[in-house]
C-alpha cells in the first residue's frame, strides 16, 4: 500500500474523531451551562446562628435555612458547601460554589462582589469573661483579644478609627473560627474577644452566665449574599425569592427562631432601592 495514502488516511481518522470529541465537549459545556439544578451556598460552618453544625451534625443555620427555601422555589438541590473563610474569594472565583450566603458583611466590599440588598444588621462588638474587670474597649489595653481571620471585626480592628485601640492591646490573635476563640477566652488564653452581635448574642444564650458582652459596639454593618461580580442573573433570581420568602412571612420566622428578630432589614433597604 501506498504509504503516504495510508499516512494521509490515518490523519483524516483522527481529524474526525478529534472534531467528534470537541463538538460532544462543546455540546456538554453548552447543556451544563443551561440547565442549573444545583445551588452551592459556601459558608463558615462554625458560624452560628448563621450557619453551623447541629447537635446531629447536619449543617443548619438561619442563612442556611433561608437559603434552603430559595432552593426549593426554584427547584433546585442545595448544596451547603464549608469554607473555610479566608479563602471564600477563591471559591467563588474558581466556581466552586454560587454565592457566600453565611453573615457577609457587605460593607468596605461593595466593590469586589455582586451584592443583593442587605438582610441583617449588624455590629462588630467585645465579649469578655463574665468575672472580667474589663468595662469598656478603653479597658483592654494591655489585653489579648482574639478575633477571627479576614472577618469584619478583624476589618474594623485594623481600621485607621480604631487604630488606637488595637495598638493599645498587648496581643490580637487571629482563629480560623470562633469556637477555638471562646475556647481560649473560657480558658484564660484570651481576655476578650471581637465578633458579630448576632454570633456573640447565640454564644451568650448556649454558654449561660459564662461572658458578657460590652455595651458599646465596635462599630455597626449590614449582611448581604454575595455573589461573584457581574453575576447579576443569579442575584436578581434570589433577591426576587428572598423579598417573596419576606412577603409571605418566612423570613420573619427564621429570624424568630434563631433570634435575629431584631436585626432584620428586609424592608427597610428594599423600600431604599425603590426610591
Amino acid at each position: 500500500m501506498n504509504m503516504k495514502k495510508l499516512t494521509a488516511g490515518l490523519l483524516c481518522a483522527a481529524a474526525l474523531l478529534s472534531g467528534c470529541a470537541a463538538g460532544n465537549d462543546s455540546g456538554k459545556a453548552e447543556a451544563d451551562a443551561g440547565d442549573k439544578d444545583t445551588f452551592t451556598v459556601g459558608f463558615d460552618a462554625e458560624f452560628p446562628p448563621y450557619g453551623y453544625k447541629d447537635e446531629n451534625g447536619e449543617y443548619t443555620g438561619f442563612d442556611l435555612e433561608l437559603a434552603q427555601a430559595v432552593a426549593d422555589m426554584e427547584g433546585w438541590e442545595l448544596v451547603k458547601q464549608p469554607i473555610d473563610w479566608d479563602a471564600k474569594d477563591m471559591e467563588l472565583s474558581s466556581g466552586t460554589i454560587d454565592c457566600i450566603w453565611n453573615g457577609f458583611t457587605m460593607d468596605g466590599r461593595e466593590d469586589q462582589y455582586t451584592f443583593s440588598t442587605p438582610y441583617i444588621d449588624n455590629s462588630q462588638v467585645f465579649v469578655v469573661p463574665a468575672d472580667s474587670d474589663v468595662k469598656t474597649a478603653e479597658d483592654l489595653a494591655g489585653k489579648n483579644v482574639g478575633v477571627q481571620k479576614d472577618s469584619s471585626a478583624l476589618a474594623a480592628l485594623e481600621s485607621e478609627d480604631n487604630q488606637a485601640l488595637t495598638d493599645s492591646f498587648a496581643n490580637l490573635t487571629q482563629y480560623g473560627d470562633y469556637n477555638t476563640a471562646f475556647m481560649d477566652l473560657e480558658s484564660g488564653g484570651i481576655d476578650a474577644v471581637a465578633l458579630d452581635v448576632g454570633v456573640a448574642d447565640y454564644q451568650l444564650s448556649n454558654r449561660a452566665g459564662a461572658f458578657r458582652k460590652l455595651e458599646k459596639p465596635l462599630s455597626s454593618e449590614v449582611y448581604a449574599i454575595g455573589f461573584l461580580k457581574g453575576n447579576d442573573e443569579l442575584k436578581d433570581k434570589v433577591q426576587a425569592d428572598v423579598y417573596k420568602l419576606y412577603d409571605d412571612g418566612t423570613v420573619s420566622k427564621l429570624a424568630d427562631k434563631y433570634g435575629l428578630t431584631d436585626f432584620i432589614v428586609v424592608d427597610q433597604y428594599r423600600a431604599d432601592k425603590a426610591d
